[in-house]
């Protein structure tokens, strides 16, 4: 029991409170829990990187005690900064942080719109007529009721779908466990970790000591797992195997439809709002509205099902390797990516690039590319570099670049060690 309740502290917890930071510094109607909790795991793993890497590269002994020990620290501290900037948001009457939705004296007029009577404040204080509590029960009980009814028809049984194909993929990602040859280097790398106090200074193959290898020692994530591992006080093959999917899979999905979200946004009808990228017409109202929302979390999670066409898509790591790195570089990273740039174009609004937590999330989503994996590293910066430059284009706004490129610094200073510990020797 004690392992499932530091489970849910730090994979849940943790994650949620540190990504109230970048929360905080968005647009409100962008807030969403879904958006807390993705950015908290990139702002975590990005704080996991400041800690872990420096540790690996100048501390030889009990490298990994330090780095849990700087860790643990690093997030507690976020942790408590972002719990602190819900509290002064609730405080001023803007749950935006969390709801999406404004704060200050328009949700109030809301609220009283709601009750017919006084306005709720952010914790739940009901000014006015002593009933008003029973009022906002009543009428929420009145909304669960038709969420319910909904549910069962329309779009409903679409969600069920979708949830169902989730379930099957947990079910088999966890009762199948896929077992590969990269299992002998990196979950023995996650458990050296967790049982001798040390990363990359044993070979995982032999147990013997061995110098250290710049090509996986700055991809960190197997030692993100061995902290989960003895923070929890589990073994760190059942991390990997069974905690890792369960939290990871879920995770991948809510980032797409939080994409979904983007694209998905305008109306069944004409005159709603439109999607991200405009929203796209047809005589029963647009495509791009959100009724259609959960057939497209269906297409991808039958995409996740069926893509096992080789060993090498991106597919087959998400659901038979979900614990490595790589795998989540290629299914949660470079998406997020494309998840951070629809929320900077902001449907071409340019004020939504004032926006600094997107730009905060962005440096914590290249930073999670290195603890991924070094080679992307690379890549992120290359489909970061084209994306900006093709906004850029189409906006004719040349600034963005700049900001973009102040966001790939720690990619340009994690290659540089990169390229430095890998080829050193050469200057000798």
């Amino acid at each position: 029991m004690l392992a499932v309740i530091s489970l849910i502290f730090w994979l849940l917890v943790i994650p949620f409170c540190i990504g109230l930071i970048p929360a905080n510094f968005i647009s409100a109607e962008k807030g969403s829990p879904g958006f807390v909790l993705l950015s908290g795991y990139f702002g975590m793993w990005a704080l996991f990187e400041l800690a872990a890497v420096p540790a690996v590269l100048w501390v030889e002994y009990d490298n990994f005690k330090v780095a849990s020990a700087v860790f643990t620290v690093l997030t507690l501290l976020s942790a408590a900064a972002g719990v602190w900037l819900l509290y002064q948001n609730g405080k001023a009457g803007k749950p935006g942080l969390l709801t999406g939705k404004r704060g200050g004296s328009g949700q109030q007029k809301h609220a009283a719109d709601v009750t017919g009577h006084g306005a709720v404040s952010v914790f739940g204080n009901v000014a006015g007529d002593k009933n008003d509590r029973d009022v906002i029960l009543g009428r929420s009980s009145v909304r669960a009721a038709a969420m319910a009814k909904r549910f069962l028809t329309g779009t409903g049984i679409e969600w069920l779908l979708f949830f169902v194909l989730l379930g099957f993929q947990l079910y088999k990602a966890v009762a199948f466990a896929s077992f590969d040859g990269d299992d002998a280097y990196y979950v023995v790398e996650s458990l050296i970790a967790q049982e001798a106090g040390v990363m990359y200074r044993i070979l995982p193959l032999t147990g013997g000591s061995t110098g250290l290898d710049v090509r996986h020692a700055m991809a960190v994530f197997p030692m993100w797992v061995a902290f989960v591992s003895v923070r929890a006080g589990v073994h760190a093959t059942i991390v990997s195997h069974v905690v890792m999917p369960l939290v990871l899979i879920p995770l991948t999905y809510l980032l797409y439809y939080e994409i979904g979200r983007a694209f998905f946004a305008g109306a069944a009808g004409s005159g709603g709002k439109q999607s991200a990228i405009g929203g796209v017409a047809q005589a029963g109202g647009h495509v791009l509205c959100r009724e259609n929302l959960p057939i497209f979390m269906i297409l991808m999670a039958v995409f996740q099902i069926f893509g096992n066409v080789s060993i090498y898509t991106s597919e087959t790591f998400f659901l038979t390797r979900t614990w490595q790195g790589k795998a989540l570089a290629g299914a949660l990273v470079i998406p997020a990516l494309f998840w951070v740039f629809l929320q900077i174009y902001d449907k071409g609004v340019r004020k939504g690039r004032t926006d600094a937590g997107l730009w905060i999330l962005l440096v914590c989503i290249n930073m999670t590319a290195g603890v991924c994996s070094s080679i992307a590293v690379f890549l992120v910066c290359i489909l970061i570099a084209v994306a900006a430059f093709c906004l850029a284009v189409a906006e004719r706004d040349w600034k963005i670049l700049f900001k973009v490129g102040a966001a790939c610094i720690p990619n340009v200073v994690y290659m540089a060690i990169y390229v430095f510990m890998a080829y050193s020797y050469l200057l000798k």
